[in-house]
């Protein structure tokens, strides 16, 4: 649930009387006539937001995979081996059995020798360690933005932060179903969730593509401080 914020009116209150002002009871949320935010990619289909990503993967210097569920295990095997294999992190995610990935995290890349280990709370620090071992890191995009190209990821006892930047390489799992126009709805999703008293992460990265930073004479340098490089594998979810 969210935390209650506590004596909040007395704070404020102490505030205004210092400024010598009058405390205002309530704000009025102002009403705007036009929402120049909602016009963006309104009306796309799903798949157009999907070809959307697509070409912005391009920018933000990204591969990009479409797959099926069923197919989702022989891409996912086959982007690793690309990136040369383990050592694997990911979260402890339920969504990795919905998508039919046990048998490769549990008997295929053991028997090939490659080292994965599922975040566990646990184990504290030595998740970071595994973490910051591992030339991959696995995790899933609880929403993502076509316009930008960013994969949304929620954090939490289960699902550390780090996995998505320490390790050498990133792969994210992209639901097709996860996929909105941009921050706008993403921004409403998170949002609805405090409405509705769920649970809100207490870390969300946005996160868009391999790290990458320009602050030397403005020339791009792509992998600085983070994933050299990532792939997002779209899965057909619906």
């Amino acid at each position: 649930m969210i935390g209650n914020i506590q004596n909040r009116e007395a704070f404020l209150g102490k505030i205004a009387s210092s400024l010598g002002r009058e405390q205002k009871a309530a704000i009025e949320k102002p009403v705007w006539k036009y929402h120049p935010q909602d016009e963006v990619l309104k009306g796309a289909t799903q798949n157009e937001l999907v070809d959307v990503l697509q070409e912005q993967c391009k920018n933000i210097h990204t591969n990009f995979v479409r797959t099926s569920t069923a197919s989702l295990s022989d891409s996912i095997k086959e982007v690793v081996n690309q990136y040369g294999g383990g050592p694997i992190v990911t979260w402890k995610d339920e969504r990795f059995s919905q998508f039919g990935l046990e048998t490769v995290m549990k008997e295929d890349w053991p028997q090939e020798g490659i080292d994965l280990h599922i975040w566990d709370h646990t184990k504290g620090e030595e998740n970071i360690a595994k973490a910051e071992a591992a030339n991959v890191g696995i995790t899933i995009s609880d929403v993502t933005l076509a316009e930008s190209g960013t994969a949304v990821l929620f954090s939490s006892k289960d699902k550390g932060r780090t996995v998505s930047f320490l390790p050498a390489t990133s792969i994210i799992i992209i639901p097709k179903s996860s996929i909105v126009p941009r921050m706008t709805q993403a921004a409403r999703i998170i949002s609805e969730k405090g409405k509705n008293g769920e649970q809100i992460a207490s870390c969300i990265n946005f996160i868009t593509g391999p790290s990458n930073s320009a602050d030397i004479e403005m020339i791009l340098v792509v992998g600085v401080h983070g994933p050299i490089k990532a792939t997002y594998i779209l899965v057909d979810d619906m």
